[in-house]
Order: C-alpha cells, then sequence, then structure tokens
C-alpha cells in the first residue's frame, strides 16, 4: 500500500528530535493536513506530545518487542492512505541505538523494515565543517540505512545553517531541508523519565505555536512532504494469533486508570482490548472518588504516581473502593506506576512516603538512579490472570523506584541476558502486578486471557 511517510531520528539522544517532530507535525496540521504519528521503540511520553499537536492518537513501532510482520502490519493499520495525510515517525535514542549489539529496537532498523526516508536531526550549535563528517559518517555506517535528507537544530541563525548546509550538501552529498533557531523557548522540559508528559507543561500550547511558526518558516515543509511521497508501496501479511481471533459479542467493562498520574499505555494495548471485546471505561484515581459502575476489571497502567503521590494519598474513597473490589476478586492487571499505586505506601524523591491502595503488603520507594533498566523477556513462573505458567513475553522496564518489604513470592522471572536475570511480579486473587512494560502484540494470548478473565468474573457476578 502506498503510504507517506519519513521518519525523523536523532544523532543521539537530547539533539532535540521530539521538539523538532512536535515542530513539524504542529506545522503540516495547521496547513489542514493529516499527520499521523509514530514513535520508534517503548516511550511513553513523546508519544503523548505527538497526539496533543495531532489530535491523533501516536503508535510505538519497536522492533524488538514486535516481530517485523506484525510492527509493519500494525504500520499499515494505522498510517493514512493514500491522499489521506502522511506518517511522522519520531526515532528512539540516535539513529542506530537499538537492543545491545542488534539492529533490533533502532530507528535505522524499523525505518528499514518501512522502507521509510530518513531525515537526520542533529545539533549545529557547535559545529561549522565537522557537520559534513557527522552526516557522512551516519550515511554510510550501515549500507541498508542511507540518509535522505538532514535538520539541522540549535543553530545561531541563517547564516549559521547556510554554512552547515553548504557544508553537509558538498562534503557529506545529503540534502538539508531547514533548521530551528537556538532558542529556549522551544525546548521541552525535562526531568527523570525524559521529557515532562504534555499534561504537566502549563503552556504547552503556547511553546507549541512557536514550534510550529519556526517550523513553517526555517523547514522546508514542502520538500518535506515530496520526500515523503517517495517511499515505496509496502504490504505484509494481516499476523495470525491462535486463541486470538474469535469474535466476541459480550462485551465486558473495564476501568482504565487514565489521569496525570497513569497515563502510560500503548495505544496497540488498549486497540486489541477493544477488538476483544473490552469496553474500556476511563476514570481518574485523582479526581473520582468513586470507580465506575458494573466493571469487571482494572487495568492500572505506568506514569508518574510520586509526582502526585500526596493527591493519590488524599483520595481515600477511592484507594478503599479498589482494594475492597480487589480483595473480592475483581482482576486488574497493574504496570509499574500502577503497581506502586497497589503497594502499601509510596515514598516519593524527597522521602516523603504516602499511603497508596495497600493490596499488597510491599512498600515503593523512588530511588536516585534507573533500576533494572532495558529490554528484557519475562517468563510467568505460575498461572497468572494473563495466562497459565511458562508463557513468554517481551517487555521493557524503565523506573527509578524498587519495592521494599517482605519477599513476596514473585511471579514472573524476567530476563535481560544470558547472564542477568530477577525474580519480579505481584500476584495475589485475580490480580497481576509487575514492572514490566508489555506490548500486547509481543504476544497477544496475554490480552485475551486477561479479557477472559474479566469476562468470567462478569458472568460470575451475574449469575453466581
Amino acid at each position: 500500500m502506498k503510504k507517506l511517510r519519513l521518519v525523523l531520528a536523532g544523532a543521539h539522544s537530547g539533539v532535540g528530535k521530539t521538539s523538532v517532530a512536535a515542530g513539524l507535525m504542529a506545522a503540516l496540521t495547521q496547513k489542514n493536513l493529516t499527520v499521523q504519528p509514530f514513535k520508534v521503540g517503548p516511550d511513553f511520553i513523546d508519544p503523548a506530545f505527538h497526539t496533543f499537536v495531532t489530535g491523533r492518537q501516536s503508535y510505538n513501532l519497536d522492533s524488538w518487542l514486535l516481530d517485523e510482520a506484525t510492527l509493519c502490519s500494525l504500520f499499515l493499520k494505522n498510517a493514512p492512505g493514500p491522499g489521506e495525510g502522511l506518517s511522522i515517525i519520531e526515532g528512539v535514542m540516535g539513529l542506530f541505538d537499538g537492543h545491545t549489539e542488534s539492529p533490533a529496537g533502532s530507528t535505522a532498523h524499523v525505518a528499514r523494515i518501512l522502507s521509510a526516508p530518513v531525515v537526520l536531526v542533529i545539533n549545529g550549535s557547535a559545529l561549522a565543517r565537522s557537520a559534513a563528517a557527522l552526516v557522512q559518517g551516519y550515511d554510510h555506517f550501515q549500507p541498508d540505512c542511507r540518509l535522505a535528507g538532514v535538520i539541522i537544530n540549535m543553530v545561531s541563525g541563517q547564516e549559521h545553517y547556510q554554512k552547515l548546509k553548504d557544508y553537509v550538501e558538498k562534503d557529506a552529498g545529503v540534502p538539508c531541508f531547514g533548521y530551528l533557531k537556538k532558542n529556549p523557548e522551544l525546548v521541552l522540559p525535562s526531568r527523570h523519565l525524559g521529557l515532562v508528559p504534555s499534561g504537566e507543561v502549563p503552556d504547552l500550547g503556547q511553546r507549541l505555536n512557536l514550534l510550529a511558526k519556526a517550523a513553517a518558516e526555517t523547514i522546508d515543509l514542502g520538500g518535506l512532504l515530496a520526500l515523503a511521497a517517495m517511499a515505496p508501496e509496502i504490504e505484509a501479511p494481516q499476523p495470525l494469533f491462535p486463541g486470538v481471533e474469535e469474535k466476541y459479542n459480550e462485551p465486558v467493562r473495564i476501568g482504565l486508570a487514565l489521569d496525570a498520574a497513569f497515563n502510560f499505555y500503548y495505544q496497540d494495548n488498549l486497540d486489541l482490548l477493544k477488538r476483544l471485546g473490552a469496553e474500556l471505561v476511563p476514570f481518574s484515581p485523582l479526581a473520582d472518588h468513586s470507580l465506575p459502575p458494573a466493571l469487571a476489571g482494572l487495568y492500572l497502567g505506568g506514569g508518574f504516581p510520586e509526582v502526585f503521590a500526596k493527591e493519590l494519598a488524599a483520595n481515600e474513597n477511592l484507594r478503599w473502593e479498589i482494594k475492597a473490589s480487589l480483595d473480592f476478586g475483581l482482576p486488574a492487571y497493574a504496570e509499574c506506576g500502577g503497581m506502586m499505586f497497589l503497594c502499601r505506601s509510596l515514598a516519593n524523591h524527597s522521602g516523603q512516603r504516602y499511603p497508596m491502595v495497600d493490596f499488597f503488603p510491599q512498600e515503593a520507594a523512588m530511588t536516585s538512579h534507573l533500576q533494572n533498566f532495558g529490554y528484557a523477556t519475562v517468563t510467568f513462573k505460575r498461572e497468572t490472570i494473563l495466562g497459565p505458567g511458562g508463557l513468554q513475553i517481551r517487555a521493557h522496564e524503565f523506573h527509578h523506584s524498587q519495592l521494599d518489604g517482605a519477599e513476596p513470592d514473585y511471579a514472573l522471572t524476567v530476563q535481560k541476558s544470558l547472564t542477568r536475570s530477577w525474580p519480579g511480579g505481584l500476584s495475589r486473587n485475580n490480580v497481576l502486578a509487575a514492572y514490566p512494560h508489555l506490548h500486547f502484540y509481543a504476544n497477544p494470548l496475554v490480552a485475551a486471557n486477561f479479557v477472559a478473565r474479566c469476562r468470567q468474573y462478569s458472568r460470575n457476578q451475574r449469575h453466581p
């Protein structure tokens, strides 16, 4: 299928590719073009900026979590068709950074799978002719990933850009498509897990308007659209997942924690749950004093509960209702921040401890550094609401917290390498809570098993 698409890659982390991507998406959207955003890798924060800018849900494309056929199929499902718009795919870290030495998980690997033109974003603030050497190195590093263009970020102005452009195009032979000036007002704020989430940036609309205006003035939008149109047709078979293809006519209501504290969800996960018959009912652990009625399950995603620990603790009625419901047998799946919320208490970065749901006796505490960061394979040691013992799924961990207290009977084994693994996963009643973030399409049986457990609970409530 013919899908207009571009990959915006970074020479390295911190080069400003999210600012460039957001500015480009905003400028094109303001020209009444449909822009479908994607994000390479397991990140949750950048896609929220994409969604804010474009008004369309951003999707993750991770070639380590997903096999090539599934990734390509999901892209084709969500990308605009011919004449409908274009897809902008923001990369992760540096262009070739992925899972250790393997190309899997890298922006370059996703670009190859999707046959997408790659535009490299570089930081030009302290460069002159060396910009050409940098671009030439990236252009020739991997034969199956040649650069289609360059955008230069953080230049001092038009004159500086013109010099860099001349060097890059003459000495490296790669065309330049514009620049953004160095301007603190164009920089998106960050903290311990990356950018501050879009919902917590009070002047985000103003910043994005400035980015859109700057991008429209100094980036060659027409040239990038023409480049996106040069992407060849691609196709992928519709993936088949035994045990997941059944069409369910019986909807089942699953509460979805969704607010400033809990918002780390892969959109494909939510889409798959709906495909399996789930009616996702959003609620706010921060603002709602009771759960939505007639729920058959809970999905508590990750986020920043440590930032809002005081507010979560103050919502005593909801915490009590969640604990009582889980004690009664309501199925629930909680990831990372969601797991911390289900613990007895949570200590924030300042060491202040606040009571949480207290379904699990462990106490969560923030630390000064990342814990067990990276890709890993999760193996279920015994049956949980997501499936039987022995089931495996690829996953990603990214957190600063740790659990203190009595050593639980962990439900999972998390394997990062041949020499490094650790136990994880808290499981009690119909609840599984764990640090690893799962992309359900890495093994859709986990989603099917969760919805089936929720459906069984719903039936039991109607026919005890």
